[in-house]
């Protein structure tokens, strides 16, 4: 399966350029993001609404990459409404 992933930006105050980053996949217009593993406490709290999955789990994206993401689900809407596939 080949995935098309267009790149909208990283962390901002990344030292290591190995942190939080945000991705769209031009396929799908699914959000892609790396982010920090959520600890035991954020986890316990986020399960209070409902299992989390084997498959799954919980990440933080710090606030300071808001202005990324509403870029990106910006650009996921357009290709919406265009109706792009």
């Amino acid at each position: 399966m080949d995935v098309a992933l267009l790149f909208f930006g990283k962390d901002p105050l990344t030292k290591t350029n190995k942190s939080p980053t945000v991705w769209l996949d031009d396929t799908t217009k699914d959000l892609v993001m790396q982010g920090w593993i959520a600890d035991d406490a954020t986890r316990t709290e986020c399960e209070k609404t409902g299992n989390i999955p084997d498959h799954e789990t919980v990440i933080r994206i710090p606030a300071r990459m808001v202005p990324i993401l509403r870029e990106v689900c910006d650009a996921a809407e357009r290709t919406q409404l265009r109706g792009d596939d």
